[in-house]
C-alpha cells in the first residue's frame, strides 16, 4: 500500500531505485541515472553485485566482455579483482576464471528477488521438476522391485542346485555301497575256497594210527 502510494510522486524515484535494487542491473541504473537518486560508493558495489547474480543466473559462461560492459570496468585485471574479492571470496558466486578463453564459468549463484512475471514461470518449473521426481521415484521402486525378485529367484534357483547336489551325493553314495556288498557276495569262483576239499586234504596229510 505504501509503495503504491509513492507512484506519481515526487518520491518516486526512491521506489524506482528499490525495484532496481529488488532485479534491476548497473547497467540498467546508468540508463536512467538522471530519473534516480545518485548512488553511494557501497550502494554502486552493491547494484554491481547484485548485477553479477543476474548474469549468473541466465548464463553459466560469462564472457569477459560481456561483464566488463554489463559491470562498467575498463580492463581485465580490474574485473578480476571484482569477481575474486567481491563476489567470489563473499559468497554470493562460486566459479572458474579462464585467463587464456577470457570467460568466467559459474558454479554457483545465489538467488535473487522475483521479477514480474517470473513467479508463474517458477511454479510451471516447480511442477515440472515435481512430476519428474515423481516418475523418477516410480522408476526406483520398480527396479528395487525388480531387484528383490531377482534375489529371490536367485536363493530359490541355489537352493535347488544345493537339493539336486545332495540328492547326486547321496545316489553316488548309495551305489558304492551296494557295489561293496556285491563284489563281497558275487566274487569270483576262483576266489571261493571248497571247504569239503580242504578237510580232504587234511585228511591226507594226517592219516589216522
Amino acid at each position: 500500500m505504501l509503495f503504491r502510494s509513492l507512484q506519481g510522486t515526487e518520491d518516486s524515484k526512491y521506489l524506482d531505485l528499490l525495484q532496481m535494487f529488488a532485479h534491476g542491473t548497473w547497467s540498467q541504473y546508468n540508463s536512467n541515472a538522471s530519473k534516480l537518486p545518485q548512488l553511494m560508493p557501497e550502494q554502486v558495489l552493491k547494484l554491481k553485485q547484485l548485477t553479477m547474480l543476474t548474469l549468473a543466473e541466465a548464463n553459466k559462461v560469462l564472457p569477459y566482455d560481456v561483464l566488463m560492459h554489463e559491470l562498467d570496468v575498463v580492463n581485465v585485471r580490474e574485473l578480476e579483482d571484482f569477481l575474486i574479492n567481491e563476489c567470489m571470496y563473499v559468497g554470493i558466486v562460486r566459479g572458474k576464471l579462464d585467463q587464456q578463453r577470457r570467460f568466467f564459468e559459474v558454479q554457483f549463484a545465489a538467488g535473487r528477488d522475483l521479477r514480474p512475471g517470473q513467479l508463474g514461470n517458477m511454479i510451471h518449473t516447480l511442477s515440472d521438476w515435481l512430476g519428474t521426481s515423481d516418475g523418477l521415484l516410480i522408476t526406483i521402486q520398480e527396479k528395487i522391485k525388480w531387484a528383490d525378485s531377482m534375489s529371490e529367484l536367485d536363493k530359490k534357483h541355489k537352493k535347488e542346485n544345493v537339493e539336486m547336489l545332495e540328492e547326486a551325493k547321496n545316489a553316488l553314495s548309495l551305489k558304492a555301497d551296494i557295489d561293496f556288498r556285491g563284489h563281497g557276495r558275487f566274487a569270483e569262483p576262483g576266489g571261493i575256497m571248497d571247504f569239503g576239499e580242504d578237510r580232504r586234504s587234511k585228511r591226507r596229510r594226517h592219516p589216522m594210527g
